[in-house]
């Protein structure tokens, strides 16, 4: 325990970055850069004030954008004598604010490295740069019969770098896992410019397991240049079930039933009456507009294995009390299943000027319980809540609406986030499932995990970048941050680190 004289500690209160001087530092960058890798000007920066979250806006200093390993190394090595952050980023679409630039420091634009570097069908693996779409690897691997299992909505557009620094999911990461699942080795580099290589082709390597402490670390340990992911074959069959529920506590009971009964689909999803209503209207899927939740189960391998687990997920959902079951007849109906709640991120968009969509993870037996708590908070906050939940994993993706042109609409709306995420917490789950901590969920941290938790937190982080320049500010929050957040008990008026400031 940290003595209150004793000199603040890293991590203890946010960098300060005042002196870094733009000039030099484009000085600095423009002599191992080649032309047009390096901007500065403020119009030439305003294309990467925000990632997904758009929500949070601000300018970087500058925005490199290298072609090579080596102009990777000259970058962070310069940034590194000069005591300048990096924020590193892929396409840009996270949800988080991960990669919301410093702006004081260097925005490290990685989309130039797109290249898939090889991909080995006996091996079932492909060694990819990380700013690869994550479907282009599924479509490069998809005539040898392989393709790459974790799907994020956002996965016609969303990087395999981006993927791995987020540790991202998707509807099939139930029976398939997240991206820490699917990897074997990454390659990234150091801020002090050292290239390091973590994990192998190997399904082991001894050890520490680095490859799942990078996996996750959301740009704040390396900065990745290259990335080995497992593929796996693609089923001989797929089909979807589609249940409808007449209360929404009964249709998250039933997830916790079907996966209590041994079964581990290949997705199980959930949408509430409000998303299935958006969606509709949006593709036209099919969806029965009366129910108040829907389920998407599906099943895949062999035609035999097929038919065995959809007749034991229909018994479950019967004896669940679901009101109406449809099972795919065709790939044309299960797509079609499908598409409906993958467009529930663009469905929000065409009800309401704004959304903020929220990640949040939490025991599957108590969604039916979260799902009440956010229809009571609708009515706190005034605004509506459409909910689509990763419900195999506990993992739910509700959808805020509201209109930032009106006054205190985004305020209110991240407070309803807020109280979204400490209830998931309450309820035994945790803040984030697959979008990460970034800064959209710092302060939540503060109510997650405790002081001494923190510290390690930071402790890890300086044994890979002692002078925190890599993403600052994101992820963990500092003692003064949580301090302000009013998380750091005050006992007889006893003021804990009165001398750190608040916000």
């Amino acid at each position: 325990m940290m003595l209150e004289n004793e000199a603040l500690a890293f991590g203890e209160t946010e960098g300060d970055f005042s002196a870094v001087d733009k000039a030099r530092v484009v000085e600095a960058l423009g002599k191992v850069l080649p032309p047009g890798t390096l901007m500065y000007d403020a119009e030439d920066l305003r294309p990467y004030e925000c990632d997904g979250l758009a929500a949070y806006r601000a300018l970087p200093l500058v925005v490199a954008l290298p072609t090579t390993d080596e102009q990777v190394v000259a970058v962070l090595r310069i940034c590194h004598e000069l005591g300048v952050p990096v924020v590193a980023r892929g396409a840009g679409t996270g949800l988080s604010g991960g990669a919301l630039p410093h702006t004081r420091g260097v925005l490290l634009s990685l989309a130039r490295f797109n290249r898939i570097l090889k991909l080995d069908p006996l091996a079932r693996t492909a060694v990819v740069q990380p700013g690869v779409r994550n479907l282009a690897i599924s479509e490069a691997a998809a005539p040898y019969g392989l393709y790459y299992a974790p799907d994020p909505s956002s996965q016609i557009a969303c990087s395999i770098g981006g993927n791995v620094s987020e540790n991202a999911g998707g509807v099939h990461c139930l029976k398939y896992g997240l991206t820490v699942h699917n990897l074997l080795r990454v390659r990234g580099v150091t801020i002090a410019g050292e290239i390091v290589e973590i994990g192998s082709g190997a399904l082991d390597s001894p050890g520490y397991d680095l490859l799942a402490l990078v996996t996750g670390s959301e740009g704040m340990l390396v900065v990745l240049t290259e990335v080995t992911v497992k593929l796996v074959p693609k089923p001989q069959l797929a089909q979807c079930v589609l249940a409808a529920f007449d209360d929404v506590v009964r249709a998250g009971d039933a997830v916790a039933r079907i996966i209590a009964a041994g079964i581990i689909p290949a997705g199980l999803e959930m949408m509430d009456q409000p998303a299935t209503a958006a969606v509709e209207e949006f593709v036209r899927a099919g969806y029965p507009l009366d129910a108040k939740a829907i389920l998407l189960c599906e099943s895949d391998g062999t035609p035999e294995e097929v038919a065995e687990e959809i007749a034991r997920v229909r018994a479950v959902l019967e004896d669940s009390g679901a009101t109406e079951i449809r099972v795919s007849r065709d790939e044309a109906e299960r797509l079609r299943f499908w598409a409906g709640r993958k467009a529930a991120f663009p469905a929000a968009g065409r009800i309401s000027p704004d959304y903020y969509c929220m990640d949040g993870t939490i025991p599957r037996k108590r969604i039916g319980e979260m799902l009440t708590a956010i229809q009571a908070m609708e009515g706190k906050y005034g605004l509506r809540c459409i909910n689509v939940f990763h419900a195999g994993d506990g993992n739910l993706h509700p959808l805020i609406l509201f209109d930032a042109n009106q006054p205190d609409e985004l305020e209110r709306a991240e407070e309803f986030g807020a109280e979204i995420l400490e209830l998931s917490v309450a309820l035994g789950g945790t803040i984030t499932g697959e979008h990460g901590v970034g800064l959209e969920k710092i302060n939540q941290m503060c109510a997650q995990f405790t002081t001494a938790e923190v510290r390690q937190f930071f402790r890890v982080k300086a044994a890979f970048d002692p002078p925190g320049l890599l993403n600052p500010g994101k992820a963990i929050p500092t003692l003064n941050r949580c301090a302000e957040y009013g998380r750091m008990r005050v006992s007889k008026g006893h003021v804990p680190y009165p001398d750190i400031p608040r916000f």
